[in-house]
């Protein structure tokens, strides 16, 4: 009979390699975080916090690299960023914000973009973890997405004449009644859809390679492992694609979302 410190392992092998933690998972096993306190709250760096500072560091080298070079024609590295760039710029923020307002919010889109990008391959290299997995880093990408499209709506129409025209004009008293309350529920139901949207998608990915890989330590049998490793295979070259499809969803509805902000509907 298995003991119960195997049986919790075995529990736990999905949300083990899921959820955030203290330590880092590594070939030469768990390497512990520090923990610290401030003030009586806990800070400590955890395995989410530290592969958000790693894509950060990753995308600073990585643009400082490309953009080295200035006045040429880019080649190689450099114009596979350009190329993101240019498409997030004519494909996403031209058509949601608009000629003349889209470069005003360009930094944040990309900013935005290449950051879960980045964080999403992140959780495909092998002792690696998604922090776009995390509900708290996503709902943090939210909110952040949530405060630039209500400034961004306040600084083009002006503070008063924004929250006014969230409801259009010449209804009936009784409709515009029932309008507002939806409208400001309106406001909060994106920015959480966003949040749930990416943290869903990076969630099952990892749960359908994990558990099906989880087979062939269930079954111990070889046959097993001929057909799991195969079908994990190509859920892993799929989650690649949903990785970079996740990204561009969420920076595509903030610039809608931002563009909604910004042209109101009188």
């Amino acid at each position: 009979m298995a003991s119960g410190a195997e049986t919790g392992e075995k529990k736990d092998y999905i949300m083990e390699h899921i959820l955030d933690g203290p330590d880092l998972h590594s070939p030469f096993g768990h390497i512990h975080l520090p923990h610290l306190e401030l003030f009586g709250f806990d800070i400590s760096i955890t395995r989410h916090v530290f592969f958000m500072w790693l894509a950060a560091l990753i995308l600073i080298i990585s643009f400082f690299v490309s953009t080295r070079r200035r006045g040429i024609v880019p080649s190689g590295f450099a114009n596979a960023i350009e190329a993101l760039v240019v498409f997030i710029r004519d494909e996403v923020a031209k058509p949601n914000i608009g000629e003349k307002d889209h470069r005003r919010y360009m930094p944040y889109l990309l900013t935005v973009f290449f950051f879960i990008l980045t964080c999403n391959f992140l959780g495909l290299v092998p002792w690696g973890s998604t922090a776009t997995a995390n509900v708290s880093v996503t709902a943090g990408l939210a909110l952040c997405t949530f405060l630039m499209t209500q400034i961004a709506g306040m600084i083009h129409n002006g503070v008063f004449s924004y929250w006014k025209n969230l409801v259009p004009h010449g209804l009936p008293l009784p409709v515009t009644l029932i309008l507002i309350p939806i409208e400001i529920i309106g406001l909060f139901s994106k920015p959480f859809a966003l949040c749930i949207r990416l943290f869903a998608n990076m969630t099952a990915g990892h749960v359908i390679i994990l558990a099906i890989l989880g087979l062939i330590f269930t079954f111990k049998a070889y046959a097993v492992a001929a057909v799991a490793v195969p079908f994990t295979l190509a859920i892993y070259l799929l989650e690649c694609f949903v990785a970079l499809v996740q990204a561009y969803v969420f920076t595509t509805l903030s610039a809608v979302f931002i563009g909604m902000a910004v042209h109101q509907e009188h």
